[in-house]
């Protein structure tokens, strides 16, 4: 059936030799930098103060739980990314392996992960940067602060100006270039690690062992809850994979990339909140957690620090939305390169080497999202469709074990078909513990997907006119 024509990862791999294609500049540090760039900023700086409420103390072992989910996922992302070094992550994975309709939902899930990603961290971004301006004397007028709504009916805000402009500004550095992206994101990453690190040195001299007690306040319940909404914190671990066409050696650095940023950032998040419930009871995080890492060292009287903590916050949240762009617009690239979207994603620059067109689109895009939209349910949203998308992976190594052992592998996800099978169930039982709302506002998203597929997508697929 055409709904399920494959692509071939042979012919894949030859179109990335092809001149005027995107330069290779990456190595295995920045992989790991990229990755943990992605990873490290909403997830440590803000969920942890909501899922100490749902777990209390026993959040170290929800990240566990989350990561361990993560780390599955990661040995099959390892597995294509050494085998097929192209760009477009979860969807040209899922082409080759399960068909051109999964290969779609995949692509137009993975705007959730990404584009929608963006557009929610900005937000956060812009009160830890309000946050810092206050610090120096510095107020924004109150109708440029906030997203309509976003405060509340008895305060009039119009826009998000600050989550506007730093998009903007991120979308600008993309489209000039992976080398100048890789340069910004390293050093605000090294940066951030800084932060968390001192936090860590400063914190654990307070910590009281008895806060600790119950660590199960909620029962298992409670952590597997937790475990739910703090996946988030890991959520973009996979964007290092769509960076496979600008890797000088793929086979080799991409696993690397992937499993050593999720391990680095798996070991931080359990230390900090081990840390921070340490020094907190879990219950008084209730009225503060949009800032729970500030609470703490106030709590702890290093208020000196706090003015650090925001801008290790700040950087953190920058890179996120810088990888998660980065990203999408990879994704796109290689979705139009496929004749599935149009041909302005796929267009390269001819000095820059970039998805120029692609980059500003959908920058603008997630910058007005941010600016606009108040994303309460974002997180929720963000992780159905990040679980959705890692499950699809898993089962695609099985298939492509069965279908093309030929295929050379740099890199084996051990334990097949148990591994990956284990990755499905515990990326399901994830998302059956988010809220029904979230399957809904799913739901609506995915329809809307395949509206387009059958209205234009199907039509002017490759694919569908090499069988004309």
């Amino acid at each position: 059936m055409s709904l399920f024509r494959k692509k071939d990862l042979s012919a894949a791999v030859a179109e990335t030799r092809e001149k005027g294609q995107l330069k290779r500049a990456l190595g295995p540090f920045d992989l790991t930098m990229l990755g943990i760039g992605a990873v490290i900023g909403t997830g440590i700086f803000v969920l942890t103060g909501t899922g100490a409420l749902k777990a209390g103390p026993a959040l170290s072992v929800s990240f566990v739980i989350a990561a361990i989910a993560c780390a599955f996922s990661a040995l099959a992302y390892a597995e294509f990314a050494s085998m097929a070094p192209v760009s477009g992550s979860a969807y040209t994975y899922s082409y080759a392996t399960l068909g051109e309709l999964i290969a779609w939902i995949i692509g137009w899930d993975l705007v959730l992960e990404y584009l929608f990603a963006v557009s929610s961290v900005s937000a956060g971004w812009s009160g830890y940067f309000q946050s810092l301006l206050s610090g120096f004397g510095i107020d924004l007028p109150l109708a440029l602060t906030a997203a309509p709504g976003a405060l509340g009916e008895n305060v009039i805000t119009y826009f998000n100006l600050p989550a506007f402009v730093i998009v903007m500004l991120l979308t600008f550095l993309l489209s000039r270039g992976i080398t100048e992206s890789k340069k910004a994101n390293n050093i605000m990453v090294i940066i951030k690690l800084v932060v968390i690190l001192l936090f860590i040195f400063v914190g654990v001299k307070y910590v009281k062992p008895e806060n600790w007690v119950p660590f199960t306040p909620f029962g298992l319940e409670g952590v597997f809850s937790a475990a739910a909404l703090v996946f988030f914190a890991f959520v973009g671990f996979d964007a290092v994979a769509a960076a496979a066409e600008e890797t000088r050696n793929p086979k080799r650095d991409l696993p690397i990339g992937l499993l050593a940023s999720l391990a680095i950032c798996a070991l931080l998040y359990v230390i900090v909140s081990l840390v921070m419930t340490g020094i907190v009871p879990y219950m008084d995080f209730e009225n503060n957690i949009s800032h729970p890492i500030s609470l703490a060292l106030q709590v702890a009287g290093a208020n000196w620090f706090a003015g650090v903590v925001d801008l290790g916050a700040i950087m953190g949240m920058t890179t996120v939305m810088l990888v998660m762009l980065y990203g999408q617009t990879r994704i796109f690239f290689s979705m139009s390169r496929d004749g599935l979207l149009p041909k302005v994603f796929s267009r390269v620059h001819r000095q820059y080497r970039t998805p120029y067109g692609s980059t500003w689109i959908l920058g603008t895009i997630a910058a007005f999202a941010g600016g606009l939209i108040p994303l309460d349910r974002l997180a929720e949203l963000v992780n159905i469709g990040t679980l959705f998308a890692f499950a699809i992976v898993s089962v695609g190594v099985i298939v492509l074990r069965k279908t093309r052992p030929d295929l050379p592998r740099a890199f084996r996800c051990p334990g097949v078909p148990v591994v990956p099978l284990i990755a499905v169930g515990a990326c399901l039982f994830l998302i059956s513990k988010l809220e029904v709302i979230t399957w809904a506002a799913f739901g609506i998203w995915f329809l809307i997907g395949l509206g387009v597929y059958f209205s234009y997508s199907q039509k002017h697929s490759m694919l569908n006119e090499l069988s004309q």
